[in-house]
């Protein structure tokens, strides 16, 4: 039988970490805890399965189950030249390659999309709290933006290769 002290001992453990444990467990986009909440409504809207038939399983795991790829595996870290990174899943415009610099991560890196072309939701995975990034076409998770970049913003907007298609202009 536990003494009052144990019984008191578990009761104020318990209440201490009920904000970690709402915090944790509160709705984001990557972790939908109540699904009640209504989800979120883009202009291009799919199926699951139509995105699973029009995607590469890697793309997928990026733009619809909220992915990371690793770091240093995209080409288009190292692109230079002018041109357009768009969605890779609704070939929406999403950066100019004057925003593009090496920030060193292993990442493609913008100091800023394009007008009206990305949405951003809090995201609390990981044990962490970042600002995700989507296409603001279909909704597609892109990556993060942090507040380490350079000059003009001071972001850097640390996308996923996988997430984009660059486009070079003429």
């Amino acid at each position: 039988m536990p003494t009052r002290r144990q019984l008191l001992f578990v009761a104020a453990a318990t209440l201490g970490l009920s904000p970690v444990v709402a915090w944790f467990g509160s709705p984001t986009r990557a972790n939908r805890a109540d699904a009640d909440a209504p989800a979120a409504r883009f202009p291009l809207d799919k199926t699951d399965e139509a995105w699973k038939r029009e995607l590469t399983s890697e793309q997928y795991y990026v733009l619809r189950s909220h992915g990371t790829e690793r770091a240093h595996s995209s080409a288009l870290d190292h692109e230079t030249r002018r041109g357009t990174f768009h969605c890779a899943g609704c070939d929406q415009p999403l950066f100019d390659s004057s925003a593009k610099f090496d920030s060193g991560t292993g990442w493609p890196s913008f100091t800023a999309p394009m007008d009206g072309a990305v949405g951003t939701s809090i995201d609390r995975s990981y044990f962490m709290v970042r600002t995700e990034v989507h296409c603001a076409r279909c909704g597609g998770h892109i990556g993060h933006v942090f507040d380490d970049g350079p000059p003009p913003t001071g972001l850097r907007y640390c996308m996923n290769g996988i997430a984009l298609r660059f486009e070079v202009t003429a």
